[in-house]
């Protein structure tokens, strides 16, 4: 089946399209335009200079030619400065149409005045467009005062609803541009707007996959250096535990990968409206059994405790607070000695849930690469800044610092939303 052919553009928009486009070349080349309506108005002048076509009208026929032909030139070469030096062009033509109407020659050309007015409402302040109007109106005063003509009020009314037709003409379309060029300054702004908002989201998005690889990567590798350094240690005495040590690395690594694999799934999602809950890198609370697991085989010892009854709690939540167990165990392994201990402490309360980690420090502080304990606390440290970002989030609480005792502490207090959980 043929497609039906579009309808013609109405009549309507093919003018407006038109207007655009004049209007268009008129801004970028206005010298063209001025010279072609000046030209018009000279060369019409001119000739109803010639043949003797003012006399018609005219109140005094006696005029002498060479100062019609002047009176001509005077009220239509100044058209070419209307929009430079408005004032100043119907200065000039004022001062022609008074001799104008004081002589009697009564030239159509007068009427040219107008022009000059509407680009005074067009382009400048409504104190000058009084004072054009005022000078415009001399002219008319003078023909009546020297060439009477029934009631003045005949002669004055008309000039006076003319002029004040077209400054109200004027300061209409200078109304429309105003508010058209508010509209396009607006559509700017809200551009510019849209494009920080971009960059922000863009910022926040990356700001959220640092903080997740650093979880992931930070927690697995923790762990795989501890099963390794167990099982290098190992593997001169006891063989199978030294294969039992590899067979945990093995299979943190892929657990590792999958997570890793899951994180980018959802980065190269070309429309991620909805997600595929299999491609959310989102571990639970229900995990914890096998964090737990995975941090005693590095050789961390940790006893958990869990107070009042577990209540489902939001996935985001539940997320946050998996990150900064995890975040505060591999701290320990990283950081708390071959002989360090840790328990973990989970407050179930109907507003809040209190989560509290602990640990000892015996024997060495240092990390491999010479970070001790206090180096998890720096400023510049990414586990501390995720932990508190995503406790942010969720308007909670976080505090991590040294025990009096020895060793670190890390407690968390979160509060639970109320209503369903989604």
């Amino acid at each position: 089946m043929t497609p039906p052919s579009p309808s013609p553009a109405p009549l309507s928009g093919l003018l407006q399209r038109t207007a655009q486009r004049v209007r268009a070349y008129d801004r970028r080349h206005p010298l063209p335009w001025d010279l072609t309506l000046t030209g018009i108005c000279v060369a019409s002048a001119v000739i109803d200079y010639a043949g003797d076509g003012w006399k018609n009208i005219a109140h005094n026929t006696d005029v002498p030619g060479w100062l019609v032909l002047t009176l001509s030139l005077a009220l239509t070469i100044p058209l070419l400065w209307r929009r430079s030096h408005p004032l100043a062009a119907l200065t000039v033509m004022v001062a022609a149409g008074t001799v104008n109407s004081a002589t009697g020659a009564v030239l159509q050309a007068a009427l040219l005045q107008l022009f000059v007015v509407f680009n005074v409402a067009l382009r400048s302040r409504i104190r000058t467009l009084l004072l054009a109007c005022a000078l415009t109106m001399i002219p008319v005063a003078v023909a009546v005062v020297r060439f009477p003509k029934g009631s003045w009020d005949q002669q004055v009314v008309p000039q006076f609803w003319a002029l004040a037709l077209v400054a109200a003409f004027g300061l209409a379309i200078r109304s429309r541009q105003d508010y058209t060029n508010s509209l396009v300054e607006r559509a700017r702004q809200l551009e510019v707007e849209r494009d920080q908002q971009a960059q922000l989201a863009t910022a926040a998005e990356r700001t959220r996959i640092a903080r997740e690889m650093h979880d992931i990567i930070g927690h697995n590798l923790s762990v795989i250096t501890g099963l390794a350094d167990g099982g290098s240690y190992a593997a001169a005495r006891n063989p199978e535990r030294a294969g039992q040590a590899l067979t945990a690395i093995a299979t943190t690594s892929r657990q590792a990968l999958t997570e890793l694999r899951r994180l980018l799934d959802v980065l190269g999602e070309e429309s991620p409206t909805a997600p595929s809950p299999d491609l959310t890198p989102a571990p639970s609370l229900a995990d914890l059994n096998s964090l737990l697991e995975g941090v005693r085989s590095a050789g961390l010892p940790v006893r958990t405790t869990i107070e009042g009854h577990p209540a489902p709690l939001p996935p985001g939540l539940e997320l946050t607070v998996y990150r900064v167990i995890q975040e505060a165990l591999t701290n320990t392994l990283k950081h708390g000695g071959p002989s360090a201990t840790a328990e973990l402490h989970l407050a179930y309360a109907p507003e809040a849930l209190t989560v509290t980690v602990t640990d000892t420090d015996h024997g060495t502080a240092s990390a491999p690469d010479g970070t001790d304990r206090t180096g998890r606390t720096g400023r510049t440290g990414r586990g501390l800044t995720g932990m508190r970002e995503r406790t942010a989030l969720y308007q909670g609480t976080l505090e991590a610092g040294p025990r009096p005792a020895g060793g670190w502490r890390v407690c968390l207090r979160i509060p639970i939303p109320e209503g369903p959980t989604p």
